[in-house]
């Protein structure tokens, strides 16, 4: 048993160069970008990327706003619980300002440095 799993284990780097030399004869030789061709700058990258934050962020934020206020209407003026609830409130608040202003301040120096760049 264990003489077939070092066999299978000897053979599987030579496997994979195999695919892969077949699969490479199969193309033209080149590859496509896997990028669209907006991306095709570090800064459009990160540009886009940080958009797709925001995007996925803002739905995350607003379901944890909603949950600090389940938190607060379940504290009942317990102060141990109120506490709980004012600190979860603060952080969702801190965690949505650090990332609309990360897509803030992308957005003014990519529209800055593009104005000062030769069209």
């Amino acid at each position: 048993m264990q003489k077939n799993l070092r066999y299978i284990a000897n053979m599987l780097p030579l496997l994979v160069l195999l695919t892969a030399s077949y699969v490479h004869a199969q193309g033209a030789g080149y590859l496509n970008q896997p990028l669209n061709s907006s991306f095709s700058t570090i800064p459009a990258f990160i540009a886009g990327f940080l958009k797709a934050l925001v995007m996925i962020a803002l739905p995350i934020i607003s379901l944890f706003i909603v949950y600090t206020g389940f938190l607060f209407v379940k504290a009942r003026g317990k102060p141990t619980e109120l506490a709980t609830a004012k600190r979860a409130f603060f952080y969702v608040m801190i965690g949505a300002v650090l990332i609309l202003a990360a897509w803030l301040i992308a957005n003014l120096i990519g529209n800055t440095v593009s104005q000062l760049l030769p069209s």
